[in-house]
């Protein structure tokens, strides 16, 4: 399989579930001819990258390094799940100081050995604040810059499939917006049902009002499922989800689930959040979303909810305030 780019793609985080599977993916996917994989923890990094070299893969030059200047340098292209996973009875949430400590330096790490890098896809939880401290620190414009926001419109899409005991093909435009995490806005005016608008379904025999209750908490507590189902948080859903972003941005299909991204308009400001996006090899680009009064409620109540995390970072001095980002990155 010829590969999309002999850029360089790195993997942060590649030693775990996650990470692993997005090395295979991508290597099956024909992303790049050149990935590079990269975990602080040397033993088991060099467990997967023997797996993957025992694989007989043809076309590809894996590398790996627990170095992170070596991993980043010449890196055109990178997805990074290296934070803290979710445990069970936590909620994304619970990963806030950790993990924004870890997406400054790797922001400070990427504008220090590859200011020249072309997309990041941001994975670790809580992916919203995550992405969004990545791009204060590393310099770069918000378009270069995504977060994991897809799994949540897909996880919608699972549960109305298995409702209906239909193809998941037939739910169309299912979406959520807003921040991935409990407080997430789960949307039905955009979505149909073997082409019938979702919201002239609800409410009747076929869908009632309680059981559109149940379907949206099933998906905002999706992860949390997962947990309770494997003993661990979900790998596979965010690790295939990832890859097809970083596909786009190389150049492949565009990717038209919702991605986070770094939003400062009239309504939402200096935050990074899921919104109607495309993802392509220009980057990401978003547009005004779109559904009822009730609907766009709930999307400032997560915008809200999103803004709390980060003030929280704000006045805990983790991070300086909104008007001093300029000073760090020009581009915001």
């Amino acid at each position: 399989m010829k590969a999309i780019t002999s850029d360089k793609l790195t993997i942060i985080g590649a030693a775990g579930m996650i990470g692993s599977n997005m090395a295979q993916s991508a290597i099956l996917m024909g992303l790049s001819s050149n990935i590079c994989l990269y975990d602080p923890y040397a033993k088991g990094l060099k467990g997967v990258a023997e797996e993957l070299l025992q694989c007989g893969f043809s076309g590809v030059n894996i590398t790996y390094t627990d170095d992170i200047k070596e991993a980043l340098k010449g890196s055109k292209y990178i997805v990074n799940s290296g934070g803290a996973a979710r445990k069970e009875g936590m909620t994304r949430e619970d990963l806030l100081k950790g993990n924004a400590e870890i997406a400054i330096q790797f922001g400070k790490d990427v504008k220090a050995y590859c200011p020249d890098v072309k997309h990041i896809v941001v994975i670790f939880n809580p992916a919203d604040i995550t992405g969004l401290l990545v791009l204060l620190y590393s310099g770069l414009k918000p378009s270069q810059v995504t977060t994991l926001a897809a799994l949540d419109s897909t996880r919608l899409r699972n549960e109305l499939s298995k409702h209906f005991h239909i193809h998941p093909d037939k739910i169309e435009n299912c979406r959520t917006y807003g921040g991935h995490g409990e407080q997430m806005a789960v949307f039905s005016s955009t979505a149909k049902v073997d082409g019938k608008p979702l919201n002239e379904i609800i409410g009747t025999s076929a869908l009632t009002d309680s059981q559109w209750e149940d379907i949206k908490l099933k998906v905002v507590q999706g992860g949390k499922n997962i947990i309770e189902l494997r003993g661990r948080s979900s790998f596979q859903s965010p690790a295939y989800l990832s890859i097809e972003m970083i596909r786009a941005a190389m150049g492949g299909e565009n990717f038209d689930w919702p991605v986070g991204t770094y939003v400062s308009n009239n309504e939402f400001n200096h935050i990074m959040m899921a919104m109607e996006t495309t993802l392509d090899k220009t980057g990401v680009h978003y547009k005004s979303i779109k559904g009822t009064k009730e609907e766009h409620e709930a999307l400032r109540q997560s915008y809200k909810h999103l803004c709390d995390l980060r003030d929280e970072l704000i006045s805990s001095e983790v991070i300086p305030a909104i008007h001093e980002w300029k000073d760090i990155n020009s581009h915001l």
